[in-house]
């Protein structure tokens, strides 16, 4: 059930940001306007709750992406993601900025190696309602 859940919970997010990307990319100025306002709060906010789990310890190690038997020091990829696309993407070149706006999403590559293994689970039964987005990628 856990899966089933957490399926749809990602569904809904990828579903969001596309529709946000769509949004930025074919809207008139009035329409951006309006989204802009209520959804930059947002999704600011958004980065700064994931930026503040992923905040280094007192030995240098992000709490979050550590393990027991692995230690991930700072930064650890999800400041590092931060950093391209909050920072370093203002001064990506042309072309590449029109790369990313033609993918859906960018992978990370963790995330290309989990879209890979779709589990039968997130295929079968009452869930296959749920497109899993690795089978539409």
């Amino acid at each position: 059930m856990d899966q089933v859940l957490g399926q749809v919970l990602r569904n809904a997010v990828w579903e969001r940001l596309d529709m946000l990307s769509d949004l930025a990319n074919r809207a008139d100025a009035q329409s951006l306007v309006s989204v802009a306002r209520s959804e930059l709060p947002r999704l600011t906010e958004g980065w700064r709750a994931m930026l503040q789990a992923h905040e280094p310890d007192e030995r240098g190690d992000c709490p979050t992406c550590s393990t027991r038997w692995h230690r991930c020091k700072a930064p650890c990829s999800v400041w590092q993601v931060a950093h391209e696309h909050l920072v370093a993407g203002g001064l990506a070149p042309q072309a590449r900025a029109q790369d990313d706006r033609r993918s859906s999403r960018r992978r990370l590559p963790n995330q290309a190696r989990r879209a890979d293994r779709v589990s039968p689970a997130e295929t079968t039964g009452r869930h296959a309602l749920v497109t899993p987005r690795a089978a539409t990628a």
